[in-house]
């Protein structure tokens, strides 16, 4: 499949997932947005109900208190007792009032009680008239009257509540339990079960009263204003807490959290699956290179021993013992140069699937460097080069396995001539120092230099820097990561540093002897 194909399919797939997750969000904050605007709307319609059933409380108890002070102050008072023509008993009353200044008034009707003799029942008649139309227009009176008195009573009743109630402080005139159970019983009405506080402050925002485990936060605080028709100077305030509303809110889309968790992991998934596609892909990439390389790097050989065997079947060779030895030399160095290359890609096998069996000792950094500088030289001079070393260690005694120390040094000078600039001659500098208390290598090359993006990768297995389908360097693209391994199997650490057409430089980090 094309890199570009999988690229395609990412994107879709990756945008699909996100537009999903998206959607799952919004709808989400559309459920918590709904269930708050209801929860306040519950809760805005609980406190104006209570309000209003504490104010009704309280218009009832002053009805009853000033309907019993006036009916006390109001009684029916005996006119005249006397007996008419057929010796019965007639007693007659009249309703007495007090008014308020304390005048008494008498109703125009009179109430007359007539006990017939022997009887001992009364019959209670209303003498109003002498005929049915003046009985009417009596009986309308009286009605009048008496419409006129209850009203005059409850004019009276709604004075002494505007204007003595509203007087006394909100302590007086609420009950707080009682102002409690409304709350609880409103609540529960609208669908609301979850704990609440309340407390009453009057216009300054002073406490009258607060529950005993009352704690607030000021944003998610319900309030109402107490006996609305107060003037401004008395008005009083309920306000109402919810500890719980945001587990209340929320526990409406709590069935959702699942659905977006497994969104998410699949979204994971997905993008590990693309990673390990690129990845696979880029492996593919580096074998197929591996083999294209390993594929040049054995044929030379084969191909010089092939030639070699040919001209040995020449009889003029087996008469010039000369030409046979030097024809025989060639061969064993080409046998001897595959043989290495087997072995190296059988070596990095072996450290793939299991730790190198080491065989450390002390060594001189300084002096192993040193020796393997000066066999270098000869190749480094044969390309009209130069080789500087400064080996300034004061202390350059490390504990490594000399073999593959030296095989390292061998491998990153070998590189440096590799990479060099095909029309200027290659200048090295190999330097040793002590900072921090390790000894530190230094291998510089004014060669052709890698790129950014290409410097972290140089260390992985296979890897070569790509330069086109020449493959005129030859190598397996293992002698760095072997590099790699070895300085980091002896606790040490190597990185690169590099400039494009400039050079590159690679510096090694290894404990002190005295440290192991």
């Amino acid at each position: 499949m094309k890199k570009s194909t999988i690229w395609i399919l990412g994107i879709v797939m990756g945008l699909s997932f996100l537009s999903l997750l998206y959607l799952q969000v919004s709808y989400i904050e559309e459920m918590v947005k709904m269930r708050k605007e209801q929860f306040e709307e519950n809760v805005g319609r609980s406190l104006a109900q209570a309000v209003h059933n504490l104010e009704l409380v309280e218009t009832k108890k002053y009805l009853e208190k000033d309907i019993a002070a006036t009916g006390r102050a109001g009684q029916l008072s005996p006119v005249g007792r006397v007996l008419d023509q057929t010796d019965n008993l007639v007693e007659q009353h009249r309703y007495k009032i007090t008014a308020p200044d304390g005048t008494t008034m008498y109703s125009t009707f009179e109430l007359k009680a007539i006990t017939n003799r022997p009887s001992s029942v009364p019959k209670v008649v209303i003498s109003t008239g002498k005929n049915i139309p003046q009985t009417s227009r009596a009986l309308q009176e009286i009605l009048k009257e008496r419409y006129i008195y209850q009203r005059a009573l409850l004019d009276e009743v709604v004075y002494n509540i505007l204007y003595t109630a509203s007087d006394k402080p909100l302590r007086e005139r609420v009950n707080f339990n009682q102002l409690n159970h409304f709350l609880k019983a409103e609540l529960l009405n609208n669908g609301i079960d979850i704990p609440y506080h309340f407390s009453v402050t009057d216009r300054n925002g002073k406490e009258v009263y607060r529950c005993s485990d009352y704690v607030y936060d000021n944003e998610k605080i319900y309030s109402r204003l107490l006996f609305e028709k107060d003037p401004p100077a008395k008005m009083g305030f309920v306000n109402v807490f919810f500890p719980t509303i945001n587990s209340y809110i929320f526990s409406s889309v709590r069935f959702m959290i699942p659905s977006l968790i497994f969104t998410l992991v699949l979204l994971v998934t997905f993008i590990f699956t693309i990673y390990i596609i690129f990845r696979q892909k880029k492996l593919t990439e580096i074998k197929n290179d591996f083999i294209n390389n390993m594929t040049h790097e054995f044929k030379t050989p084969i191909s010089t021993i092939s030639l070699a065997a040919q001209m040995l079947n020449d009889p003029a060779v087996g008469k010039s013992p000369a030409m046979f030895k030097h024809i025989s030399g060639v061969i064993n160095d080409e046998t001897k140069r595959l043989r290495f290359q087997v072995e190296k890609v059988l070596q990095m096998s072996m450290f793939e699937r299991q730790k190198a069996t080491l065989k450390k000792k002390e060594v001189d950094a300084n002096e192993l460097i040193y020796g393997v500088t000066n066999t270098f030289r000869l190749k480094v001079e044969n390309c009209n080069g130069t080789l500087d070393v400064a080996l300034d260690a004061d202390d350059p005694f490390i504990f490594v396995d000399e073999m593959h120390f030296t095989n390292v040094i061998f491998n990153l000078l070998d590189n440096a001539l590799k990479y060099k600039k095909a029309d200027v001659n290659i200048h090295l500098k190999v330097r040793t120092w002590n900072e921090s208390g390790k000894l530190h290598i230094s291998i510089e090359d004014n060669g052709i230099g890698i790129k950014k993006e290409n410097l972290k990768k140089i260390f992985e297995k296979f890897y070569r820097v790509h330069t086109g389908n020449l493959h005129d360097v030859k190598g397996f693209g293992l002698g760095l990561a072997y590099v790699k391994k070895i300085i980091t199997d002896h606790k040490g650490t190597i990185r690169a540093e590099s400039e494009l057409n400039v050079g590159t430089k690679f510096i090694i980090v290894l404990p002190l002897f005295k440290d192991e």
